[in-house]
């Protein structure tokens, strides 16, 4: 089976590991400075603050810009939970704005409708889906014309750019995530990054039991931190992250030159964003029978997401949501990823081409 993800890990991580486990300070400490500095150089942004996941890097925004009880954050219904769960964490409501049929990101459009119906949110919250930057010209126009906070989800983005721009750059703070799956791994992390001196300084508190410095806890905190293990494997993977997307990148333009089956709608490549391509995400209308015949033939392949957020129990059971979002909705019933990753190899790259191509 060609695997739908594959870590990309080598002696360059082995050895930065070793180097950890040899110094016996395991916790936080310089390598996770070093990841932080490194990571803030990467995007030309002032601060990183290195996390244990990019759920604690959402929560730990949240808390810092705050978000508190009751504030509305406009966000997506299609991506991972985690997402809209920080949100919840710290008592806010989600409130949930279609998507763009083509990106599958964000509509600016719908976020404008939103805007008026809810005139007192308080902040927006945009997720990168897949490795493909949102609309970001419009939907920075309509926060900073409506006074709203603006926060980024780059868990699947890393490297991604619109006009020329890294995400993450573009709100008050954005989050990241490293998990086996992403574009580059720590095994586990996250990283919150800001150009604000004040949630930075607030983001550290929170990550580590609210402490300014040892033993002197001036707000409620958790513990958020990574590692030096997890950071010196970050280091490592840092420095591979334009090679790793350039081959997903041309596996990607591989796929589009390639596939053509009338059956199958491919992703969208907006000609202002570099598409990273954390996933290569396909439409088709008979989902199941597709996956079934992937799978017969060796393909693996995953769905991103067949839920969106919510209509999950979760948010079903505890919210009065009232309204539909029917991009979001046709898309999670359509949508179905397939193998992308840098490890793939010419021949399994062509080899799934054609059996996308072969599905009757």
């Amino acid at each position: 089976m060609i695997p739908i993800a594959e870590p990309q890990i080598g002696l360059e991580e082995q050895e930065k590991v070793i180097e950890v486990l040899n110094s016996k300070m395991l916790a936080q400490g310089k390598y996770v400075q070093q990841f932080e500095a490194e990571f803030a150089g990467y995007l030309n942004i002032k601060y990183a603050i290195a996390t244990s996941s990019g759920t604690t890097a959402l929560h730990a925004i949240m808390e810092a810009l705050p978000i508190t009880p009751g504030d509305k954050v406009l966000t997506t219904p299609f991506s991972f939970i985690a997402s809209a769960n920080a949100i919840l964490y710290c008592g806010a409501i989600p409130v949930f704005v279609d998507i763009d049929p083509c990106t599958y990101n964000l509509s600016p459009k719908a976020l404008a409708q939103a805007i008026k119906k809810h005139p007192d949110a308080k902040a927006v919250l945009v997720v990168h889906i897949f490795g493909l930057p949102a609309e970001m010209e419009s939907i920075c126009q309509l926060v900073k014309e409506n006074n709203l906070l603006l926060i980024e989800d780059c868990a699947q983005a890393h490297g991604a750019a619109y006009k020329g721009k890294k995400v993450g750059t573009f709100g008050d703070a954005a989050a990241y995530s490293f998990y086996p799956t992403k574009n580059i791994t720590c095994g586990e992390g996250g990283m919150v990054v800001t150009n604000s001196g004040e949630i930075a300084d607030r983001v550290r508190m929170i990550i580590n039991h609210g402490q300014s410095h040892r033993y002197r806890h001036h707000i409620l905190g958790y513990n958020f931190r990574l590692t030096n293990i997890h950071a010196a494997i970050g280091i490592a993977q840092l420095k591979k992250l334009e090679s790793l997307n350039r081959k997903r990148i041309h596996n990607a333009h591989y796929y589009r030159q390639h596939i053509n089956n009338h059956r199958v709608v491919l992703p969208c490549e907006p000609k202002d964003c570099l598409h990273v391509y954390h996933q290569f995400t396909l439409q088709v209308k008979n989902r199941e029978r597709f996956i079934t015949y992937l799978q017969q033939k060796g393909v693996g392949c995953a769905v991103h997401y067949p839920l969106i957020i919510p209509h999950q129990r979760l948010y079903r059971d505890n919210f009065n949501y009232s309204q539909s979002w029917p991009v979001a909705e046709k898309i999670c019933r359509r949508c179905v990823s397939i193998p992308v990753h840098p490890g793939l190899t010419g021949e399994q790259r062509q080899y799934i081409a054609e059996v996308v191509n072969n599905y009757a």
